[in-house]
């Protein structure tokens, strides 16, 4: 004689009702369709979307606060996912400042006192020239492909192609400072923003593409602003004026050598 499946009470009926609400408010991801992308592998065709096996690029920084602005010129070199080397051109001020970023180790040259300093954990936290990126922005530029988890909240359509929206978590242990982090990625691999959250889930600042045009041979995000999340009036501005990618680069340029003499020098 079979038996028949036990019903559930009403009340656990409600408590287990209860727990799955709970469980899609606090892990509101969205199921990947077989033969679709997987979050994680978004974020990592958007990062090399973005870097290229090379990319060499003048930008401008400009730095703006209610009551004064001011305005960098930085030549840059990036290889693979964790190398970085650029230095200030103008103006004649800050000419010649260096920054050497290889692996998860960051220096900075200054050329009036001619002295490279390694930048310890105690300064990363600090703002690099007085922008809205802080040395570890600039250190842990491939933090978000090491050191989180990635889960798709949503997919929307805008100008005719999809935008992905990400929670980006750390994983356990993980050396990172933000909490969290919320990115929306365009699926031609562009980044179109990448919002930073405290350990408590409150938003600290926002990374947001302003433009997009042709460049080093691709439709790339030529403006980005950054700015905290409670300061609307106060933001750094990047502007590409040139940029070319993978380009042959000697082995030896990411190097403390090569901080000390910038190109051209």
């Amino acid at each position: 004689m079979k038996r028949r499946p036990r019903k559930p009470p009403a009340g656990e009926i409600r408590i287990l009702s209860r727990l799955f609400v709970l469980l899609f408010l606090l892990f509101p991801s969205v199921a990947t369709p077989a033969g679709e992308e997987s979050a994680s592998e978004i974020v990592l065709r958007a990062f090399h979307y973005m870097r290229g096996e090379t990319s060499a690029a003048t930008v401008e920084m400009t730095i703006h606060r209610p009551d004064w602005e001011r305005t960098m010129t930085i030549l840059g070199w990036t290889r693979g996912e964790r190398d970085s080397i650029f230095w200030i051109t103008a103006p004649p001020k800050d000419k010649g400042n260096g920054t050497l970023k290889r692996g998860g180790e960051m220096w900075m040259f200054n050329p009036k006192i001619n002295r490279v300093v390694k930048i310890p954990p105690s300064m990363m936290s600090q703002s690099w020239m007085g922008s809205d990126f802080s040395n570890n922005d600039l250190a842990r530029t491939d933090s978000i492909l090491r050191d989180y988890d990635h889960f798709l909240e949503g997919v929307r359509t805008e100008g005719g192609k999809k935008v992905y929206a990400i929670r980006s978590v750390p994983r356990p242990g993980a050396p990172v400072v933000w909490g969290m982090e919320r990115l929306e990625i365009r699926e031609d691999g562009i980044f179109l923003m990448e919002a930073f959250y405290d350990q408590d889930g409150k938003p600290v600042k926002v990374l947001r593409t302003e433009k997009i045009e042709p460049v080093g041979g691709r439709l790339f995000p030529v403006l980005w602003t950054i700015s905290k999340a409670d300061r609307k009036d106060e933001y750094t501005a990047i502007r590409y004026r040139s940029l070319v990618f993978d380009e042959t680069v000697l082995e030896g340029f990411f190097t403390l050598s090569s901080l000390r003499n910038p190109p051209g020098e």
